[in-house]
């Protein structure tokens, strides 16, 4: 193992030790249960749930209006959980794969299956049989709980439970006679497996443990402590219980750690089964939510609709900003309008459990297009990809991070795991990053998204959020673009405003007086809409491949 720090060897600013070349979380240490206690990551959300239970929905159907009570959801854990030992006969270590859009059935079926030691491993329902022919050969379920719209897709020798079927209700009130055992759970052992986006490869599962998810939850618990006192100190009234709604995913990492961290808070969770953007507005309104998940095109979308300044959001605290950088413009335009609204900007990976900075209370979150400070108990690298060097505040690098939230490994690939994972425990993130004089961490972009122009660095990110001032532009993406004379330039997908002219070289002359010569765009494509994962994130390889088929239609 490296060198720790020595004493008085970390600048109370940064957080960086030049002795040993490592940033240090400037956050006070979280309290983690001794890793010796054996605990699930259900059982430990459980026990910080506030005694007696929160008189407040612990979820709730955006669509129907349908609520779940906190003493019903804990009941319907625990009759589930019943069900699934004895009925199924599943065991610690055992994986399940739970397919299904954003539904009240999903957060129990979780809950159930951690609390027995079994593997949560949440899928995309909108994956393709072929994807999850992969998701199975590498997790290895033993069985499958699924909406009823997904069973078809999923291989045939692999058991299937349909959610809502008479099988489905058979397990979960099988469980009211026969609870299961106490289980010895270690909090070393498999939580959950995560798939990765696979945006820049093959999809990869991430075995994350419960101690993992225990250091995520004690990191929100702590926040939620530090913006309590904040509060207290300013002389305001105490934060009002948070509704959090969901238009993020269960089965991505942000959604799935989310609604893990709203029932260990007794907070409330508004879920939508799809994200549409008018039905959100519409939710906030009515269910009264004051916290926002949201990728930074929600921002983009609520800056230009006259929907959202139409719709009562007063009840609206908070949007937590993840899955893709936030650029400082949007966020200045966005304050300007919505100066109520506080924007906590996050960062965070499937491979560490989806926690890795935030910015934290009022003062944080005007630094914008930072990510926030490290979380509790985390150390970070900069690391030259060249030289293999580690760098100082305000130079830019691929970060390196570790501790607590740090994945196990990737289930069924060693070489992948070996790649990403070093032997003393550094996790190498692929993202081009710095940290400023303050402990500000900074996402420049995917280092393996960077356009290469004549040896010049482009960072698409950069573009994209240039772009996404125009007021004709409702959303952007940026790619490199083969060049036999340059490498790659700079290409631009375009979806403009209904009713705009704006052309391909109004949009180039519009970047052009913002960046210096080598950033120019020098392509443009008018499109409808920019393929995105689930979690918000540009699908590039998507529009790498349709750039190509331009070219080729037209030869």
């Amino acid at each position: 193992m490296a060198e720790p720090c020595p004493p008085g060897g970390i600048d109370p600013r940064s957080g960086f030790c030049a002795a040993t070349r490592t940033f240090h979380s400037l956050r006070p240490s979280a309290e983690l249960p001794p890793d010796s206690l054996p605990a699930t990551a259900a059982a430990y959300a459980f026990s910080i749930l506030s005694s007696p239970l929160p008189d407040r929905p612990a979820l709730v159907d955006a669509a129907t209006g349908i609520a779940v009570s906190y003493p019903s959801f804990l009941a319907a854990v625990r009759s589930l959980a019943g069900g699934l030992w004895s009925v199924l006969g599943l065991r610690p270590g055992d994986v399940a794969l739970v397919v299904s859009p954003s539904r009240i059935d999903v957060p129990i079926i979780d809950f159930a299956l951690m609390s027995i030691g079994a593997v949560v491993s949440p899928a995309n329902p909108a994956s393709t049989a072929e994807e999850y022919a992969h998701m199975v050969a590498l997790s290895r379920p033993v069985v499958a709980l699924v909406a009823p719209e997904v069973a078809a897709k999923l291989p045939r020798n692999l058991r299937c439970v349909v959610i809502g079927s008479d099988e489905y209700k058979g397990l979960s009130s099988a469980g009211g006679a026969a609870p299961p055992p106490p289980v010895a759970v270690k909090q070393s052992d498999t939580a959950a497996v995560l798939y990765s986006s696979g945006t820049t490869g093959r999809i990869k599962a991430a075995a994350v443990s419960h101690r993992n998810l225990i250091a995520v939850l004690c990191a929100h618990r702590d926040n939620r402590a530090i913006a309590d006192k904040e509060a207290a100190e300013a002389g305001q009234e105490p934060l009002p219980p948070t509704v959090t709604l969901f238009p993020l995913p269960l089965f991505h990492v942000f959604g799935f750690m989310m609604v893990l961290r709203s029932v260990a808070m007794g907070e409330t969770a508004v879920l939508m089964d799809r994200f549409d953007f008018i039905a959100a507005l519409r939710a906030i309104e009515r269910y009264r939510v004051t916290l926002l998940p949201a990728a930074p095109p929600v921002l983009v979308a609520m800056i230009k609709s006259e929907e959202a300044r139409r719709r009562d959001l007063s009840s609206l605290i908070v949007i937590g900003i993840g899955g893709a950088p936030l650029g400082r413009e949007v966020a200045e335009r966005f304050a300007a309008i919505f100066p109520n609204i506080e924007l906590v900007q996050g960062y965070g990976l499937t491979e560490t459990s989806g926690s890795v900075a935030s910015t934290v209370g009022p003062d944080e979150c005007k630094a914008y297009g930072s990510v926030g400070k490290l979380a509790s108990h985390l150390e970070a690298k900069i690391v030259n990809p060249s030289t293999g060097e580690a760098l100082g505040p305000g130079q830019r690098g691929e970060l390196w991070v570790r501790g607590p939230v740090v994945m196990k490994g990737y289930v069924g690939d060693y070489e992948a795991t070996a790649a990403t994972v070093d032997s003393e425990g550094w996790l190498k993130t692929g993202d081009l990053c710095y940290f400023n004089e303050d402990g500000f961490l900074y996402i420049v972009d995917r280092l393996k998204e960077l356009i290469k122009y004549k040896g010049y660095q482009v960072p698409p990110a950069e573009l994209e959020h240039i772009l996404n001032s125009h007021p004709d532009i409702i959303d952007a993406a940026v790619i490199p673009y083969p060049d036999e004379d340059v490498g790659q330039v700079p290409m631009a997908f375009i979806v403009r405003k209904p009713g705009s002219n704006l052309t391909e070289q109004q949009v180039m002359d519009f970047v052009a007086k913002q960046v210096a010569p080598y950033k120019k765009v020098r392509r443009v494509a008018f499109v409808s809409a920019i393929p995105k994962s689930p979690a918000g994130k540009i699908l590039r390889r998507e529009l790498v491949e349709q750039a190509v088929s331009m070219v080729t239609s037209k030869l």
